[in-house]
């Protein structure tokens, strides 16, 4: 991820401008993916640790269907967010920036609701990682929070992100493979799970109720699995910041935090327009990956919790949280096993506290350079980017401090607001900017060539519907 943000902004800086490359073929595509590993690394974290295999324990296989339908309508969220940077060379925020009305309304809307979500979201991943510490060395969770935080600061503000990436990896690889080895080993068998993927909402047991404090609402658990599976908002959004430095199509030394060349873009001929078409099969193949890696890993910790923790009446709560987890492992491997799924877990989060400190202040500066361009002007980017970080930190270890022993909780509120509030808005504005912004950008050759197929706007609008019933009817009940 560092050598991807390390070329977007030395690309800012240079104002470099570079022919469009012509893009690969055949298998030659599969050398080129490599944002959706990016965009996965940063989602398997809290959302498939505890939220996927605690609403497993406690509902069970029937709304396995909820995590899938959930990652399949990001997918053509961010895969139709991507397309548009590959065409135009900007990010989503910039293409927000373009919504038909009043100046900038769409991209002051996401300024504060993502100011909230990146407070909460963060905080809530600090928690759950003191939580996982604590249940390895016993002192106080919220210190190994904030060492958490201070950890994660240090890193993202040195930029020194290279040998940590390959050990965080390597225990992220090390839980992603046993809980699909587990996963695998108690499968329930092809027809049951197809029964989980019919619509159907089951009961809360009555255990769960009485033993943890379930709501008798399943809602209350579906929706926040369906919001931090594959990500919320943010992800969609840093999905496009990773297209750009992967350098498809017009992204090819654009760089990070810039609006598209627009003289560029009305110029644009046949032939470079042929090369950006060609980028898309890169940029399918890429969210697809990604895609298929989120409902494969959120299902296997799912099942996890429906076929281990289920039957032992655990669903994972409060500070017992790693411990209750942990006996997916322990139960295949003994304690050993359960002591390598903590480390593992709290590595998973620590490695998404990192990635989210290196996305959301990104995405804020993006939001503040477009709503407040004095700022900009008066403050380089580097200065505003490390404002943000020392503000999370503060946020970080005072909601650890108050609210780290109520990690679920703090996990739910984050994957409500960054997941769930703003995803249905998110549909529509991309797909405004797919087909009335983008036309408008390209040539009239190019605006042929490049014109999007019929089903990308189907898939934003079953998005739209699907999120926007959940947000309006069933959102406000579990409040």
């Amino acid at each position: 991820m560092q050598e991807i943000h390390g070329r977007m902004t030395e690309r800012a800086t240079t104002g470099s401008e570079t022919t469009i490359k012509t893009p690969p073929t055949g298998l030659a595509i599969l050398a080129m993916v490599g944002p959706a590993f990016i965009w996965a690394a940063e989602f398997i974290g809290s959302g498939e640790v505890i939220l996927a295999t605690r609403t497993g324990a406690i509902l069970g296989t029937g709304i396995l269907w909820a995590i899938v339908v959930g990652i399949f309508l990001k997918y053509w969220i961010g895969m139709s967010g991507a397309r548009y940077t590959v065409t135009t060379g900007e990010g989503m925020i910039d293409m927000i920036s373009r919504m038909p009305g009043p100046k900038n309304w769409a991209v002051w809307i996401v300024l504060v609701a993502q100011f909230a979500s990146a407070t909460i979201s963060m905080g809530a991943i600090a928690a759950a990682s003191g939580i996982f510490l604590h249940s390895l060395i016993p002192i106080p969770a919220y210190l190994w929070s904030w060492i958490v935080a201070l950890f994660a600061l240090g890193v993202v503000w040195s930029g020194s992100f290279q040998p940590l990436k390959y050990v965080m990896s390597l225990f992220v690889l090390v839980i992603v493979i046993g809980v699909l080895f587990v996963a695998v080993s108690i499968s329930p068998g092809l027809t049951t799970i197809l029964q989980g993927l019919q619509f159907h909402i089951p009961q809360v047991p009555d255990w769960a109720i009485s033993s943890y404090g379930v709501s008798e609402n399943p809602w209350r658990e579906i929706l926040p699995l369906m919001g931090w599976a594959a990500g919320g908002f943010a992800s969609q959004v840093w999905y496009t910041y990773w297209v750009l430095g992967a350098n498809y199509g017009a992204a090819q030394g654009r760089g990070y935090g810039r609006p598209a060349d627009l003289a560029m873009l009305k110029q644009l001929s046949a032939a470079s327009a042929q090369k950006i078409k060609g980028w898309y099969r890169v940029v399918y193949t890429d969210a697809t990956l990604a895609m298929v890696i989120g409902v494969v890993v959120t299902s296997s910790f799912f099942l996890t919790g429906a076929y281990v923790l289920r039957p032992n009446q655990l669903a994972p709560t409060g500070e017992d949280v790693a411990l209750s987890l942990a006996t997916i492992f322990t139960a295949q491997w003994g304690a050993l096993g359960g002591g390598m799924f903590m480390i593992s877990a709290a590595a998973a989060l620590v490695a998404t506290l990192i990635g989210q400190l290196a996305g959301w202040p990104r995405l804020l500066s993006d939001a503040f350079r477009i709503c407040v361009p004095q700022i900009t002007r008066r403050f380089a980017w580097k200065v505003q980017f490390r404002v943000f970080l020392i503000f999370f930190l503060f946020t970080n270890m005072i909601i650890a401090f108050t609210l780290g022993l109520r990690p679920v909780y703090l996990v739910k509120m984050g994957a409500v607001l960054d997941g769930l509030l703003l995803t249905p808005l998110q549909a529509v504005w991309v797909a405004v900017g797919l087909y009335i912004v983008m036309p408008k950008l390209l040539s009239e050759e190019a605006k042929t060539i490049l014109r999007p197929h019929w089903i990308f706007l189907a898939g934003l609008i079953v998005a739209f519907l699907v999120f926007g019933y959940f947000v309006v009817f069933q959102l406000p009940y579990i409040l």
